[in-house]
């Protein structure tokens, strides 16, 4: 059996805090639980910085190889106004070919194998851009802004899966914002690390650093096996063989069924309004830093705000509106200030507002909607777990920042308050996505224990 607390969800928010910490010292389970999420976050976060710094690079021979500068060059487009929107397009078409890779690798081998086969490809990358940082090797900005917006995906795609095997759905509600919380604090450790590091042991060193988080992440996943194990035999689960199915099943799940749909428009139109809001703050930075070192750091800072904000919510807000409302509210209070800043910007889009928006919407994100939707696989079978949530995080997530990334470019001509006018109305219709997301989820039963579809 998993193990569980007691239910604090009557205390004092005092005694509940107090409470969710002997859980936290006394429970195996929620302690690597913590570490593997800390480790995680804490790796991406030191890299994402540089990732930021490179797409918003005024230089455009460090972020693109000479040959595709030339390509561009020889057809008149002028490639230093179309980074982002570039760097975007390539990664979604690297996503949609290493899809069907990992619906592969999810098909034919056990979690036992699959999930230390992922994160040792991610750690064996980091020492690949390792030399190409320390050579300064042309192209290495694209090569590195493509990895690391498709590692993030896959890899929390797959540590929420994971999740979802280890805790049931009552004690995903009680313990999911906590183990958030934990990444939190993983996603502050990193931008520090790099804010401090950066300029004085250089970008390359930080792929290293980055490579230690990920291995101490395999021990967790090797360690947090048994609970597993132990629900799924609760349950009448056998997840430790080979999960099958075809490897476009995700997608296939996301066509049938009205659940998935809805919630994959959600993520696709909350990718778009983020990066309607990514975009503008990268015209900022590129017209306020001179270098790709100071721009890490200014990025890192955002990355502190955002996190700071994120921790608070998770510790104090997210167990005890999951525990006693359900997922109602972690949905709704955030679309809710979505259309309130975005409202404040098509009025007002001054950078100080720009960076606030952002950072209330990413928090909101990480803090509450997270959690909150990953709380739906604990009740569904491992193809909707593994392939469709993976499908969802990945080809739709990226599909959503593709377009909009090209529609900000259109929109921008007109104008900021055209662009978060627009952003407006698409957060309109993702509250209505939301709507129809938590009426499907309703129908769930409380735990699924039938014999998972083929």
């Amino acid at each position: 059996m998993t193990d569980a607390g007691t239910s604090t969800g009557a205390l004092p928010w005092p005694r509940r805090f107090l409470a969710a910490l002997v859980e936290i010292l006394t429970l195996p389970s929620l302690r690597w639980s913590f570490l593997f999420f800390f480790c995680l976050l804490a790796g991406y976060y030191v890299l994402r910085p540089v990732r930021d710094a490179m797409g918003a690079s005024s230089e455009v021979e460090a972020v693109f190889p000479p040959a595709m500068i030339a390509f561009f060059a020889a057809h008149g487009i002028p490639l230093k106004d179309l980074i982002l929107q570039v760097l975007a397009t390539c990664t979604f078409i690297l996503i949609l070919i290493a899809q069907p890779l990992y619906g592969a690798l999810v098909s034919k081998f056990p979690r036992r194998v699959f999930l230390p086969v992922l994160f040792g490809f991610f750690i064996a990358c980091l020492l690949v851009f390792y030399g190409l940082f320390h050579s300064n090797v042309s192209g290495r900005g694209m090569a590195f802004f493509l990895w690391v917006t498709v590692f993030n995906v896959f890899s929390v795609s797959v540590f929420w899966s994971f999740m979802a095997d280890v805790f049931a759905t009552e004690e995903a509600r009680k313990y999911y914002g906590y183990i958030g919380a934990a990444g939190t604090v993983g996603a502050f450790t990193g931008p520090i690390l790099t804010r401090v590091l950066a300029e004085k042991v250089g970008l390359a060193n930080l792929m290293l650093v980055s490579g230690a988080f990920l291995s101490v992440c395999v021990l967790c996943i090797w360690r947090l096996r048994q609970w597993a194990v132990q629900r799924e035999r609760r349950i009448g689960r056998d997840n430790e063989s080979a999960m099958g199915g075809d490897i476009l099943a995700g997608l296939k799940l996301i066509a049938k069924e009205p659940l998935l749909r809805w919630l994959a428009a959600m993520v696709f139109l909350g990718v778009g309004v983020g990066a309607l809001l990514y975009n503008q703050q990268a015209e900022i930075a590129r017209a306020g830093f001179a270098t790709a070192e100071a721009r890490a750091a200014y990025y890192a800072g955002i990355d502190i705000a955002v996190n700071v904000l994120t921790l608070v919510v998770q510790l104090f807000a997210t167990r005890w509106l999951m525990s006693r409302w359900g997922l109602a509210p972690v949905i709704l209070i955030p679309m809710a200030a979505l259309l309130v800043g975005f409202a404040i910007l098509a009025a007002a889009p001054l950078p100080m507002v720009v960076a606030t928006v952002l950072v209330v919407t990413r928090s909101n994100e990480f803090s509450l909607m997270k959690p909150g939707r990953e709380t739906i696989y604990t009740r569904v079978d491992r193809q909707w777990r593994y392939k469709a949530g993976a499908a969802i995080d990945t080809a739709f997530h990226r599909g959503g920042e593709i377009s909009f990334a090209w529609m900000y470019k259109a929109l921008s001509v007109f104008g900021s308050q055209v662009v978060f006018g627009v952003g407006l109305a698409v957060a309109g219709v993702m509250t209505v996505s939301a709507w129809r997301l938590l009426r499907e989820e309703r129908k769930l039963p409380p735990e699924r224990t039938h014999v998972e579809t083929p």
